[in-house]
């Protein structure tokens, strides 16, 4: 059996999950655990409802573009990247599959979000 740990959570053949902590569970194979170690916003948008296409890297092996950050009624929410299938369907091409791991995807994507917002926001004052 091999596991894979993903921010906290344990994915057995990437198709049922195991919420147990590591000591918990008996291992006869091998697991890896992956960790977010990059996050960068690729684009950044100031009209429209889409503000920012992000990338996202697991242990500097395995990365995630064109996820993106938009503006909805009850404030923002990440889209994980998707394909268009048939008539006006999307479906997603890569995504977390319990919400504990998307909280902690979208964590660390509003984290970086801001800190380019910030950092856009100093120029531009230094600039005016």
């Amino acid at each position: 059996m091999r596991l894979v740990e993903i921010c906290g959570f344990m994915y057995n053949n990437h198709t049922s999950i195991q919420k147990t902590q590591r000591h918990n569970i008996g291992l006869k194979g091998w697991y890896v655990r992956m960790n977010i170690t990059d996050v960068r916003v690729r684009k950044v948008n100031d009209e429209g409802k889409m503000k920012a296409v992000v990338s996202i890297t697991f242990d500097d092996e395995f990365v995630v573009h064109d996820i993106k950050i938009i503006e909805g009624q009850n404030g923002l929410f990440i889209a994980m990247p998707s394909r268009k299938m048939g008539e006006g369907d999307f479906r997603d091409i890569a995504h977390p599959l319990v919400s504990e791991t998307r909280n902690k995807i979208k964590e660390a994507i509003f984290a970086e979000y801001e800190k380019v917002l910030a950092e856009k926001n100093t120029i531009e004052t230094i600039s005016e």
